[in-house]
């Protein structure tokens, strides 16, 4: 897979995944939650998850059970190591399965590994082949100036919402400072 087709992944399937997650939780909240880490439409983790699952795993697709197990694997590592690193850099859980069984720190848990395992059966082979069919109708420069242009507002993004994080958990401990203080 090249460069140029992995790039273009991570953004369309980071952007369905966002599309996803605003569904599912409008569907329960019965309101728009914007359920990104970022601002914009996107879930980088979809987007690194799911480019991932086809460079490592479409080499499996003659064999339903070896994609089935790997892609369970694959994703339960990447959402357990991503889940926790957000709680360690930003003091915030994006997702939280500790009220599920058999879950570890509420990072992962064994229902939602075995469903992310069928989505990405699901779209090894049936979503992939359409999105790769329609990303391949893209002329080449085309798809350069649109990855320049959804990089640069990605990367926007990122700078914004960290930053806003960053100077909202200072002004948290300054609040939890000047209680402590008030304590004592």
């Amino acid at each position: 897979m090249s460069i140029y087709y992995s790039i273009l992944y991570f953004f369309v399937y980071g952007f369905l995944g966002w599309c996803t997650e605003v569904i599912f939780a409008a569907f329960k909240q019965h309101r728009f939650v914007n359920r990104g880490f970022l601002n914009g439409p996107i879930c980088p983790i979809y987007g690194v998850g799911v480019t991932l699952v086809i460079a490592c795993l479409e080499a499996f697709q003659s064999n339903l059970l070896l994609l089935y197990i790997s892609s369970v694997i694959l994703v339960t590592v990447l959402e357990g190591v991503t889940g926790w690193a957000m709680d360690k850099l930003f003091h915030n859980k994006w997702w939280d399965y500790s009220k599920l069984p058999f879950n570890l720190g509420g990072y992962v848990c064994l229902l939602f590994s075995l469903i992310w395992g069928v989505a990405c059966v699901f779209i090894v082979y049936f979503v992939h082949p359409l999105i790769h069919q329609v990303l391949s109708l893209i002329p080449h420069t085309a798809g350069i100036a649109l990855i320049a242009i959804l990089g640069i507002a990605l990367l926007s993004d990122i700078i914004v919402t960290t930053s806003a994080i960053v100077k909202f958990n200072q002004y948290l401990e300054r609040l939890k400072h000047i209680t402590d203080e008030l304590h004592a």
